[in-house]
């Protein structure tokens, strides 16, 4: 396949990194066209621009919860879906360039996220060192690797993988707070025809509340639970035109074909000023549990048909 025929897809690099793992579970480097990308912004906008055909992106972690630059860009802007999702486990290394004992360092980089995952593990075991924030789990690496720069760290944060592509001596291995931290990871691309239910699926929305007063939460969220739709997560994000305005991003069990959760969106659509559809797509792990009874999508057709009858005489 020739490179003009190979899609793209945009990443945050450099090689090495946790979303470069979890690119490799969608598509080969022989495949496709990696596009490293300095954050996690450029690579969803690489989409919007028509550099890259997809983006795949890091979302949601177990330990520091929602990645908010990535919510915050997919909830505004041109319209982008959520085609799938992927998870990968997460720990690190601390690495340095050869010749550095774990005595010489003082100043460790790391990305924000993987700082936080590691904070009890550092105040154990290297109390009082401080941290120099990176743009990637990798950018670092790619500085100690490289003899030219003098640098303000000694040391980094970084990914098992990295080493592939950095020649670093290792000072500690299995670097984590929790031994079962894994991240999330979505793969991005454009507006579509949406795939049909798997059966294990998810959908992601954005949705601004009604109001702000009081009950408008439970308005918003009742259109969920009345019609027996799951909520997985939900977190406030300020909209950012005013203090004390907020939307919120979720992800519930099911899918957009699925009579339930297309009538939640119905049940949004009404009574809030704005929804955002981000995509229905298959879920990484089991399906989601048992339906409560009445929210089958039998169980609609029936009192839509019921209803059909009523109005044409039908029945009583």
């Amino acid at each position: 396949m020739s490179d003009e025929q190979r899609p793209r897809y945009a990443y945050l690099g450099p090689a090495g990194t946790f979303t470069e793992a979890a690119l490799r579970q969608v598509v080969s480097p022989d495949e496709a066209e990696y596009l490293p990308q300095a954050d996690v912004v450029s690579a969803i906008e690489a989409v919007r621009t028509g550099e890259a055909d997809y983006a795949v992106v890091a979302i949601e972690n177990s330990v520091e919860g929602g990645v908010t630059a990535v919510l915050d860009t997919l909830a505004t802007g041109d319209p982008l879906v959520i085609q799938r999702e992927m998870v990968v486990p997460v720990s690190f290394v601390l690495a340095a360039r050869p010749g550095t004992t774990t005595a010489d360092v003082r100043r460790i980089s790391a990305h924000p996220h993987a700082w936080a995952q590691c904070r009890r593990w550092l105040r154990t075991n290297l109390p009082g060192v401080v941290h120099v924030p990176a743009t990637s789990n990798t950018a670092p690496a790619a500085l100690l690797a490289s003899t030219a720069e003098e640098l303000t760290f000694d040391a980094a944060l970084i990914p098992p993988a990295a080493l592939e592509h950095y020649r670093l001596a290792v000072l500690a291995t299995d670097v984590a707070d929790s031994t079962r931290a894994v991240t999330r990871f979505v793969l991005v691309g454009r507006p579509g025809t949406v795939a049909p239910p798997t059966g294990a699926d998810k959908t992601t929305l954005v949705v601004h509340l009604p109001s702000n007063k009081a009950g408008a939460l439970l308005e918003m969220l009742e259109q969920f639970s009345t019609r027996g739709v799951n909520l997985s997560r939900i977190e406030s994000r300020p909209i950012g035109d005013a203090l004390g305005r907020y939307s919120f991003s979720i992800d519930v069990e099911g899918h957009i074909a699925e009579e339930r959760v297309a009538e939640a969106f119905m049940g949004l659509h009404r009574v809030c000023p704005h929804v955002r559809f981000l995509g229905s797509y298959p879920r990484v792990g089991d399906a989601h549990g048992d339906l409560r009874p009445g929210t089958f999508d039998a169980d609609f057709h029936a009192a839509r048909e019921w209803v059909t009858a009523l109005r044409e005489g039908r029945a009583t």
